[in-house]
């Protein structure tokens, strides 16, 4: 579709993370209608999203299963599937996943969290998530990172998008709604030691300024990273 502890126990991390969690459902429960109205098509009027998503059809060709994770109402899912990719989305909102079967009835959608994905080792060819870490502390986009590498078959790719920044915007109204929730934004420097901290390699980080009037005035990048193909000494 995103808070700072300091060396917590395993029990109050997993509390806390829980609420936060919750948190983002609720929001994305409330504003899901909303939502899915004002960013449905939202790639069409993004040049450099649509390049990155052909980019990453064309690397990833006829492998399977594709994933993309935090899909809301599946803009970048059915993209990704018209340009004959087989994917299906997964979001933490149910609500907000309902919109998405009503608009793309042939997309599978399923409920999850990116933070503890219930999918076998090694299991995905690749998965994509737009601003899906928008709501992460630095310690959660650390874990989101190590469950996706850790699905990921030997090979796979992983594309994701993020805010460029240091702030903390703190929304108590969204799409017309009441809600209370914080958006984050990320430096290139921490992404990229997350990333290679994870395991991933061959990592690249493309970014570009906003397209004014048409979303948040924000840099933006998209990150491109692969899984290791672990070779067998001979």
């Amino acid at each position: 579709m995103g808070s700072d502890q300091t060396s917590p126990s395993f029990g109050v991390r997993a509390m806390i993370v829980g609420q936060e969690l919750n948190k983002i459902e609720r929001m994305y429960d409330t504003v899901a209608k909303e939502y899915s109205e004002t960013f449905s098509g939202d790639h069409e009027k993004k040049p450099k999203d649509q390049e990155i998503l052909h980019r990453f059809s064309r690397e990833i060709g006829d492998k399977k299963p594709v994933w993309d994770f935090g899909c809301g109402p599946g803009q970048a899912t059915e993209y990704l599937k018209n340009l004959g990719v087989e994917i299906s989305g997964l979001d933490l909102s149910e609500k907000i996943l309902e919109q998405g079967r009503a608009i793309h009835p042939k997309i599978h959608f399923q409920k999850g969290n990116i933070l503890e994905l219930k999918f076998e080792n090694e299991s995905v060819a690749g998965a994509v998530a737009f601003y899906a870490i928008v709501h992460f502390t630095e310690e959660q986009v650390g874990t989101a990172f190590r469950e996706v590498f850790r699905v990921l078959k030997p090979g796979g790719i992983f594309l994701f998008t993020y805010h460029i920044g240091e702030e903390t915007i703190h929304l108590d109204e969204f799409l017309g709604k009441k809600v209370d929730i914080d958006f984050m934004f990320f430096s290139t420097d921490f992404i990229f030691s997350c990333l290679k901290d994870s395991g991933f390699e061959k990592i690249e980080i493309i970014e570009r300024e906003p397209y004014p009037g048409v979303e948040y005035e924000s840099r933006r990048a998209y990150v491109f990273a692969i899984k290791p193909v672990v070779r067998k000494s001979p």
